[in-house]
């Protein structure tokens, strides 16, 4: 409750509150008065099956002072804690502070567990069971909203679970990736390459790359076209991990297979980012994670 754009809205801010909390008091005094001894009750006009009266009563004593009991709560509650405006409160808390705090006990407990692994190759932490475990969790955390539990991914989101990889396999590449993140853009070439029947003859012959089902005239036709695509993703289609740009000749797709999905992407180009986690994970976690990701190719 402290970042507000002026002192102006904090006092708003406050001062609705209070008057908030205030005005329910009225209230509840209003409805608390009680009928005198032997003064009739008049009804609110409301009945049922014919005899079933509601009448105006004064409510239950005990039930009011529920209310009182909670306007009283919040009176404290707003002195010790933030809620008025960028008053902070007499304790001074706050969901940042205590997240911090909780963060420091986790890493008094666990950071020597963590710290431990970090110490050790990629390779070696892969092949630890109880490392396996903590790397497994990590992921289920801070992946698998994107790549799926299983690690597969989904259209648009790389399956982790095979060898094939955008920008190499080994766990340099892997830890570059979860720790800085990744751009991977492909340019819309639609024009370059010209009208739609261009794009289909290259789209097939993309597709001949793969040994996919595709029309050989179309292909021998987009061969020569295919030249535009080949500062990418190299003359013969294999793709430069440096770039990120696929390798054509497997059947491993990022967007679905089959004509249509390649036309799209020539046309519309491809965008598509994986955001860092250096920062909020911390090197061992993410060191953590790369062995993880790295034992999945190597234990299906």
């Amino acid at each position: 409750m402290a970042d507000f754009v002026n002192d102006v809205v904090s006092l708003y801010i406050a001062i609705i509150t209070i008057v908030s909390i205030v005005a329910c008091g009225v209230l509840l005094w209003a409805m608390s008065s009680m009928r005198t001894s032997g003064t009739s009750v008049e009804t609110t006009g409301h009945a049922w099956d014919e005899n079933l009266a509601e009448f105006n009563n004064p409510l239950p004593r005990w039930w009011l002072w529920l209310f009182w009991i909670t306007i009283a709560f919040s009176f404290v509650y707003l002195a010790l804690y933030p809620g008025l405006g960028s008053f902070k409160g007499v304790l001074g808390w706050s969901q940042a502070a205590q997240y911090d705090e909780e963060m420091k006990q986790a890493d008094a407990t666990v950071g020597p567990i963590f710290q431990k692994y970090a110490a050790m190759p990629v390779e070696q932490v892969a092949g630890d069971p109880a490392a396996r475990a903590i790397g497994e969790r990590l992921f289920l955390n801070y992946c698998a909203s994107c790549h799926g539990s299983d690690a597969r991914g989904a259209k648009g989101f790389p399956n982790l679970a095979d060898a094939d990889s955008l920008y190499g396999n080994t766990p340099e590449a892997i830890k570059t990736s979860i720790a800085d993140g990744r751009s991977g853009v492909m340019p819309p070439l639609g024009a370059a390459i010209g009208n739609d029947d261009n794009i289909l003859d290259v789209a097939h012959y993309v597709l001949s790359l793969s040994q996919s089902n595709h029309e050989p005239a179309r292909a021998d036709r987009g061969k020569e076209k295919f030249a535009l695509c080949a500062a990418c993703h190299g003359a013969d289609g294999k793709g430069n991990p440096q770039l990120g740009a696929p390798n054509l000749t497997d059947k491993v797709w990022l967007y679905g297979s089959g004509a249509d999905a390649i036309v799209t992407a020539i046309k519309q180009g491809r965008n598509n980012r994986m955001p860092a986690h250096k920062d909020f994970l911390g090197d061992a976690k993410v060191h953590m994670l790369a062995a993880y990701v790295w034992s999945l190719s190597r234990n299906p």
